[in-house]
C-alpha cells in the first residue's frame, strides 16, 4: 500500500483543532486531493465507558494510541491525504498531564511500550501541527471538554514536552495563525503528491 500525505495536529482542548483540520479538508478538496480525516476519538471511549482528560490510565492511552494507529492505517487505502485530529504523541501527552494534575508518579516501565508505540507511529506524519492555548477564548460546547485551566496547561505542556523529547517536527498553530498554517499544509500537500521529494519552506 502506497502511504499517503498524512497531516496531523495535537494540542490542549479547545484551541481549534478540529475547526483547523476542517477548513484544511475543504481546501484540499476543492484542488481536487481525495481526504480523509481521522477524527478525535473521545467521544467514542466515553460511549466505551473508558475514562479520558484528567482521568486518563495507561489502559485508555494504550487504547487512544492503537485504535488511533489503527483508524490512521485504515485512512491510508482509500485517501492521497490523511488529515489525523489528535495524533498518537496527543495520548501520550494527556496521559503524563493526568497523571500530574492527580500528583501520581509516572512508572516508566509501563509507559516503556506506549512510548515506543507512539515514538514508532509517529515517523509517518508528514506534517504535524501543535495549537498554542489561548486563556482567554472560551472552551467550545460541542464536546465533552475539562474547564479546569490547570488540567489545561498541563496538556499542552506535556504534549509539547512529547513531540521534544521525541525529536518531532512540528509548526505552532496560534489561534490566530490558521490561515497561514492553511497555505503551509495546502502548499506541503500538494508539492509531496506531485514529488514525495519535495521540500517545502514554511
Amino acid at each position: 500500500m502506497e502511504k499517503p500525505v498524512v497531516i496531523g495536529v495535537v494540542g490542549t482542548h479547545s484551541t481549534g483543532k478540529s475547526t483547523f483540520l476542517a477548513r484544511l479538508a475543504h481546501e484540499l478538496r476543492r484542488g481536487q486531493v481525495q481526504v480523509a480525516t481521522v477524527a478525535d476519538l473521545g467521544e467514542q471511549a466515553q460511549r466505551m465507558g473508558l475514562p479520558i482528560l484528567d482521568n486518563h490510565t495507561w489502559a485508555s492511552t494504550l487504547w487512544f494510541v492503537t485504535r488511533g494507529i489503527s483508524e490512521e492505517l485504515e485512512a491510508w487505502s482509500h485517501a492521497d491525504v490523511v488529515l489525523v485530529d489528535r495524533a498518537v504523541p496527543d495520548a501520550l501527552g494527556y496521559y503524563r498531564a493526568a497523571l500530574a494534575y492527580r500528583d501520581e508518579p509516572l512508572d516508566p516501565q509501563a509507559c516503556a511500550l506506549l512510548e515506543m508505540l507512539v515514538r514508532r507511529h509517529s515517523v509517518h506524519y508528514d506534517l504535524l501541527f501543535h495549537t498554542t492555548l489561548e486563556p482567554g477564548i472560551p472552551l467550545g460546547q460541542d464536546k465533552t471538554r475539562s474547564s479546569d485551566q490547570r488540567f489545561r496547561h498541563l496538556a499542552g505542556q506535556h504534549i509539547d514536552r512529547v513531540l521534544h523529547e521525541f525529536g518531532l517536527a512540528h509548526e505552532n498553530l496560534p489561534a490566530d495563525g490558521h490561515d497561514h498554517a492553511l497555505r503551509t499544509a495546502v502548499q506541503f500537500a500538494t508539492a509531496h503528491l506531485s514529488d514525495p521529494t519535495t521540500v517545502v519552506e514554511s
